[in-house]
């Protein structure tokens, strides 16, 4: 039983990233396809596509590598975890890299980038830590 889906998406990108791996695939969810979206919007990733299946739908990401074949994503890490929730208001949200790496960030409007949190001026729950 999987407690934590969004450390098993984070894994996995982790793990596929480590060994050059193209693509990956894993059951997905509204949360994860978001992450996706968000990792995909900031230039972390080539692609995603949601596959339809029965009895579960799939997620497949396209990993994206430099044309030297150096990874985009460096470090690909959770902040909130089940058990320490991590929380941040707007102007606390604080910049990963001074601008070159992300925060994701779970808010009411959705799991948004860091970027877009402040210019949307909310804050909430750090999911993940990219750069």
């Amino acid at each position: 039983m999987m407690t934590d889906p969004i450390a098993d998406l984070l894994t996995r990108i982790r793990n596929a990233n480590a060994i050059h791996s193209k693509s990956l695939q894993m059951p997905a969810s509204r949360a994860k396809v978001s992450i996706a979206q968000v990792l995909l919007d900031e230039g972390f990733i080539e692609s995603y596509e949601v596959v339809p299946g029965t009895p579960r739908s799939s997620l497949k990401i396209a990993l994206k590598y430099s044309s030297e074949g150096k990874q985009v994503i460096r470090s690909i890490e959770r902040v909130s975890k089940p058990g320490c929730r991590v929380y941040s208001s707007v102007k606390d949200v604080s910049k990963v890299l001074r601008g070159m790496g992300i925060q994701i960030l779970s808010t009411p409007m959705g799991i948004l980038s860091d970027r877009e949190a402040r210019k949307n001026n909310v804050g909430g729950e750090i999911l993940a830590r990219v750069f």
